[in-house]
C-alpha cells in the first residue's frame, strides 16, 4: 500500500493535468491509500481490464471490479495499464528497485 503524492499523480496522469476536471482527480486518488500490483502472464493486460470492466464504472457490466463497485467516471475504484508500454512505464513510476519479484 502507499499513498499517492501529488507530484506522483501529475506524472502519472500528465496527458490530463491542464484539464478542469484534474484537480478532482488528484484529490479522489490522494485521499486514502492505494494498493498497488503488479501481475505477468500471457495477455495479461487484456485479462485484467477484462476483469476490471470498462473505465466508465456505469458502462462496466455486473461481475466485474467496476461494474460490482465503481461509482462514476472519475471514481471507477481502480486503474490497470491499457498496453504492455503503459505497465512497463507504471511500473516503473510505482515501484522501486528489488520490489519486484518473478516467480
Amino acid at each position: 500500500m502507499m499513498r499517492l503524492t501529488p507530484a506522483k499523480l501529475r506524472e502519472h496522469y500528465a496527458h490530463v493535468a491542464d484539464k478542469p476536471f484534474y484537480p478532482e482527480i488528484e484529490a479522489f486518488m490522494s485521499s486514502r491509500p492505494v494498493m498497488a500490483m503488479a501481475l505477468e502472464g500471457d495477455n495479461i493486460v487484456q485479462k485484467v481490464r477484462d476483469l476490471l470492466g470498462p473505465t466508465d464504472s456505469r458502462k462496466a457490466a455486473k461481475g466485474t471490479i467496476r461494474g460490482d463497485f465503481g461509482t462514476e467516471m472519475m471514481r471507477n475504484v481502480v486503474h490497470a495499464s491499457d498496453s504492455d508500454e503503459n505497465a512497463k512505464a507504471e511500473l516503473a513510476r510505482f515501484f522501486e528497485p528489488g520490489e519486484l519479484f518473478k516467480a
